[in-house]
């Protein structure tokens, strides 16, 4: 999986988290950028379209027209809340937004590594320390700390791997721009 640009290709995904109390199950609605792993994460309590068009509409088209960088395509699994028919919400928002859909094979996430790479690593790193040390009473509140731990995955943890050779993923973001600018 390559691409050339920051936008070129994202990578998304949903698991569930964990169960809430007063909350109920949580979902988390995954975005990574395959040029650099920037990540985008939305908390839910359901797996449905709606909240998987939420993240891109509320956090990673604003983030990309910003940086003036289009958005080309989105590769997904073969889920609800990605994949259906013709008037399924997420595909008319890639289609409103020009986005190309393109899904995995079924029963294949290694061909969407970015994105489950990620989801080891949140759930590791971030979800499996806070769901101890800490007892989420709301969505609301949970989403506050995964906030923060996406900001310090995407601007202060450095990544290692090929792409960024232990850069963060904002630099790898910004040195396109500058390059393209």
């Amino acid at each position: 999986m390559e691409s050339g640009a920051p936008g070129e290709l994202l990578s998304a995904d949903t698991f569930f988290v964990d169960t809430l109390k007063r909350g109920g199950k949580v979902y988390l609605h995954a975005v990574v950028d395959t040029f650099g792993s920037y990540a985008f994460g939305f908390l839910h309590v359901s797996k449905q379209p709606e909240a998987a068009v939420a993240v891109l509409h509320n956090d990673v088209l604003p983030f990309y027209r910003a940086l003036d960088l289009p958005v080309k395509a989105v590769l997904t699994d073969n889920g609800r809340e990605f994949c259906g028919t013709e008037k399924h919400p997420y595909e008319l928002y890639l289609d409103l937004n020009a986005i190309e859909h393109r899904r995995t094979k079924v029963r294949t996430p290694k061909t969407n590594g970015f994105v489950e790479r990620f989801n080891g690593t949140v759930l590791e790193e971030f979800f499996r320390v806070k769901m101890r040390e800490t007892f989420y009473e709301t969505v609301e509140a949970l989403q506050a700390d995964l906030d923060a731990w996406l900001f310090h995955y995407n601007t202060e943890r450095p990544h290692m791997g090929y792409r960024n050779m232990g850069r963060r993923p904002i630099e790898t973001v910004m040195s396109f721009v500058s390059q393209e600018g």
